[in-house]
């Protein structure tokens, strides 16, 4: 019983330090080497157990430096450099402006069709395909706002429901390179294009759908109620330009180099062509090295093209800062949570309940999405309690991996429902238009998805 209360007391602990806009990460690890020095007294087991048994300092005191040791250890070299990877690669096709060619030529067709808002709604669908290669939200959303956004309100559709087209366009981030889907796969021990492929996707192609259709309905409502009451005019509806500030317009061709890696991933996996062993890392450097050679041989300058991979190990860097620091923290507090014994507790009352593992799915998920919504991030609510969902879900007869991306999915609808996340700020930013508008008409088609995502769930639980 102590121990439930050392896991309820930490996790009011984090909620409150990040909802009162500490560094997430920062809250996390402390919050969580707290509950480590509490579960030296209270736990059941010691601190470094099991497979890392060896590395333990003899010292229970030590031994929670050491335990975030082990993770660092870990997880840098392993997750950690496939995240950092992705990022790296990700702001390489930025540099070279590939992500803008992608989106740009993707963009024309949407031109030349008459209705409003099915416009609308091919760009929400455009929005989710472009995250399978641009993995970054707030990147894909900036990105979007200079080539999607005014061909949307130029086909008849107000300034509001444009943004939020392009505000929920980020919501499933369905990339085998996504930073939840990586640590979903490493904590399944799976290969990542498995878990995207045999559950993410299962998932998502019921719940995209009715997302996009609830979209079309939602905005149109919107509009014309909005319009009525005079919340919004005319002058709402006037054509719109967003100024250009990338420095790089690449040649169209350029717009396949994003898809290299994701294409070489599913070729290369044990989906396709079992013949050749891809790791994620080597897929994107050997994808870098694709487009480098070809950057060079269009520039025909090797210094500026050189000088570009500097963006790759930038982009590196700044990720490892945000996301791979975040991942560490959030099981550092996850292995609090589980040393306490608190966890161990909760699953074994659960397990006798007759309806207990629907229960603890249902409480599980109602908790990433309100934290999600609550600090504007989903892998901030994803990191943390995702380590926790292979033995919990195997405790109770689970499928851990339907778990997983049922929470990597409603953590996305959590984020594009919040007026503090990036990708709503970015958005918000440069259209104009409030992060509380913005959310007001993203929330009903949140709520919709959201629920499709959890019931979708249950029939593969």
């Amino acid at each position: 019983m102590i121990g439930v209360i050392v896991v309820a007391l930490a996790c009011a602990a984090a909620a409150y330090l990040i909802l009162k806009r500490y560094y997430a990460p920062g809250a996390l690890l402390l919050v969580g080497c707290i509950t480590l020095l509490v579960a030296i007294f209270v736990g059941p087991e010691p601190l470094i157990s099991g497979k890392v048994a060896k590395t333990a300092t003899h010292n229970q005191f030590l031994d929670i430096v050491q335990s975030v040791t082990n993770l660092f250890k870990t997880r840098a070299g392993g997750l950690g450099m496939n995240i950092m990877a992705i990022a790296g690669f990700s702001t390489y096709m930025t540099k070279l402006g590939a992500s803008k060619a992608m989106v740009d030529a993707c963009a024309v067709p949407l031109k030349y069709i008459k209705a409003p808002y099915l416009v609308m709604t091919i760009a929400y669908a455009l929005g989710i395909f472009f995250n399978v290669f641009i993995p970054s939200a707030a990147g894909l959303s900036l990105l979007m706002m200079v080539a999607v956004y005014p061909v949307v309100v130029a086909a008849g559709v107000s300034r509001q429901a444009a943004a939020a087209t392009i505000l929920v366009g980020t919501t499933f981030a369905l990339s085998p390179g996504g930073a939840n889907n990586l640590l979903a796969s490493r904590l399944l021990n799976i290969h990542v294009t498995e878990f995207w492929a045999h559950t993410q996707l299962m998932i998502a192609l019921v719940a995209v759908p009715v997302s996009l259709l609830v979209h079309y309905f939602v905005q149109k409502w919107f509009d014309k109620k909005d319009l009525e009451s005079g919340r919004i005019t005319q002058a709402d509806f006037a054509a719109v330009t967003v100024e250009d500030t990338t420095k790089e317009h690449a040649p169209a061709f350029y717009a396949l180099f994003p898809v290299i890696p994701v294409a070489m991933l599913i070729i290369f996996s044990p989906l396709v062509y079992k013949g050749i062993r891809m790791e994620f890392v080597t897929a994107m450097l050997t994808s870098t090295f694709i487009a480098f050679v070809i950057d060079f041989l269009c520039r025909r300058n090797l210094k500026e093209s050189v000088a570009n991979l500097k963006a790759y190990a930038e982009g590196m860097g700044k990720v490892f800062t945000s996301t791979v620091f975040l991942i560490v923290s959030a099981e550092v507090f996850a292995a609090g949570l589980m040393k306490s014994g608190g966890i161990a507790t909760i699953i074994d009352y659960v397990s006798h309940l007759s309806a207990g593992a629907i229960v603890m799915y249902t409480a599980m998920f109602a908790i990433v999405w309100l934290l999600s919504f609550l600090v504007g991030s989903g892998n901030a609510a994803f990191f943390s309690f995702a380590p926790l969902i292979p033995k919990a879900a195997q405790a109770v007869g689970l499928e851990p991996a339907a778990m997983l991306s049922s929470f990597q999915l409603i953590s996305g609808c959590g984020r594009s429902s919040s007026p503090i996340a990036g990708c709503t700020i970015a958005v918000s930013g440069i259209s104009g238009v409030e992060p509380f508008v913005l959310i007001r008409r993203s929330i009903p088609v949140m709520i919709v998805t959201g629920i499709v995502i959890y019931v979708r769930t249950l029939t593969m639980i």
